[in-house]
Parts: structure tokens; sequence; C-alpha cells
């Protein structure tokens, strides 16, 4: 079994973001929008390699939402479809209240994505000041959420391993390392190469994804195989499949991660290969 901590190669948990809070219909056709499209991809997403389908919810002029039922539905579909799929809800502030971050969460899945700092976004602040960072990793542990935890700069990272200390998070922790967003982390290899090495100094038992925005996914996606990490892909964070055309589905991106992870001696972890990764209860 694959220790991410220490690098060594192993399976490969390939987490699909489906929709995101930004892309639209206009801007790629294949972006699931509504509960029962966004059920649709996650299961050709499933079936072409992924264990861990991330999603945030749209409303139907297709803005973020924070409406409880729909994170519901989504969730009661891609556990009937989806047998063992690691199903994390998005806690992400793009057009949500702050109030309504986790509004959700009484649902209980199985992780919830958690951004322990504040970071500028290119058009906005991504505000989680320490009282909403408190609060909703309060409300994860009460419900038993893994959290995933967003690192978008260094800061976060610290906060992360502060907050494990004094045991506002559980460990062994997972962290997804982001890169390629303006303003924010560049997607450069010796960051990524540092950041690891700090997290097995300060978390020796700790998981990490890394996921890569825009043209960065690839590179990314790659940087993570070699270095025995895991990987994320999908709409979310890159609607094209190369510089040429748009990406086909959530299902394209996922399959060519799978089909990399051959290169590197790995192979997609199935979804109790990732449970057991990410030391998470077998699926019911």
């Amino acid at each position: 079994m694959s220790d991410s901590a220490t690098g060594t190669a192993g399976p490969c948990i390939i987490t699909v973001a489906i929709t995101g809070s930004v892309p639209r219909k206009e801007d790629n056709p294949a972006v699931p929008i509504t509960v029962a499209e966004q059920i649709e991809s996650t299961q050709e997403a499933f079936e072409a390699g992924a264990s861990i389908v991330h999603v945030h919810v749209r409303d139907e002029a297709q803005r973020a939402s924070s409406d409880p039922d729909k994170f519901a539905a989504f969730q009661e579909g891609v556990r009937r479809h989806c047998p063992g799929m690691i199903v994390q809800f998005s806690t992400g502030g793009r057009g949500r209240a702050p109030e309504e971050r986790g509004a959700m969460l009484h649902h209980a899945p199985d992780m919830a994505s958690l951004a322990t700092g504040s970071v500028n976004f290119p058009n906005m602040i991504y505000e989680n000041p320490p009282d909403l960072i408190d609060s909703l990793a309060e409300t994860m542990l009460r419900h038993r959420i893994k959290p995933e935890v967003e690192v978008f700069d260094l800061a976060m990272l610290y906060a992360a391993a502060e907050m494990a200390g004094d045991e506002r998070l559980e460990t062994p922790l997972h962290v997804q390392f982001v890169f390629g967003l303006k303003n924010a982390l560049p997607p450069r290899r010796e960051i990524l190469e540092f950041e690891v090495a700090q997290l097995k100094a300060l978390q020796p038992d700790a998981t990490w994804t890394a996921a890569g925005i825009g043209r960065s996914q690839l590179e990314v996606n790659h940087w993570a195989l070699e270095m025995g990490g895991h990987c994320r892909t999908g709409l979310e964070d890159n609607i094209r499949f190369d510089r040429s055309r748009l990406a086909a589905s959530n299902a394209e991106l996922v399959a060519r991660v799978a089909n990399l992870c051959d290169e590197y001696g790995r192979h997609p972890a199935s979804c109790r290969e990732a449970r057991a990764i990410l030391n998470l209860p077998d699926a019911a």
C-alpha cells in the first residue's frame, strides 16, 4: 500500500472535481450543472478510475449554491451508482455566504474540503477567518467527516499542523497542494517538493494530493505520480483536454491520469484501497 507521506510508490487516489463554482455550460457543454448531470458525470469518472468525487452544487442559473438538499441528493445518487466511492463536499467560498458554507455537512459525507487560511483569488479574496475555519473543523469532527486541507499558500500547511497538534483536526491529515491559481502558488515543482518535505516533518503520517489549475493540470499530475502522492483532475480545474480542444468529459480527464499511472509503476486506487490509505471506514 502507498505511503504517500514518504513518497513510496503504490496506488494513486484519483480525485475528480466535477463542476466547481466557476465553469459554465457556455465554457464547456460537458460541465455538469444539475444534480442528475453531476451523478451521471461522476459515475462515468468512477468507471474511468476515480475513487473520490469533489462536488460543488449549482442553482438553476448555474451559480454556486449551498442548498443542502442538492448535496444530499448528489450523495445519495453517488452511493447508489458508484459503490464505495468517497464523497467530498466543498466548503469553498466563491458565491457562498460564510454562514452557508457548512450548511450541508450534517449529511455526513466521507470528506469535505477545508481551507486553513485566506488567499487572493484572481478577482476576489478567498476569506477564511480563524473563527470560520474553527467552526467548519468542529462541525467536521462532530459528524466524523475527514477534512481535505486545501493549501493555496504555505501558511495554510503550518496552520493545519497547529490545528492537528491541539486536536482541532484529527490525524492522520490529508492535504491538497494547489498550484496555478493566479495570485497564489505558481506551478513549480521545487515548491511542491518543499511543501511535501515540510508535511513529512510536521505530520509524518499525513497523505497528500496535488492539484494543478488550468494548463498546469497535467504537469502537476505527473509530479504527484512520480513523487508518490495522489492526483486531482476534472472540469472544475481545467475545461480543456489540451491546447487544441475542450475536454469531452470528466471521465476523459480521469482516464488520462489512470493511464499515466502505469508509467510510474502505480495503479489507480480502488475505492477500498483509497479508504484504507485515507484511514476512512469501508463503505456501508
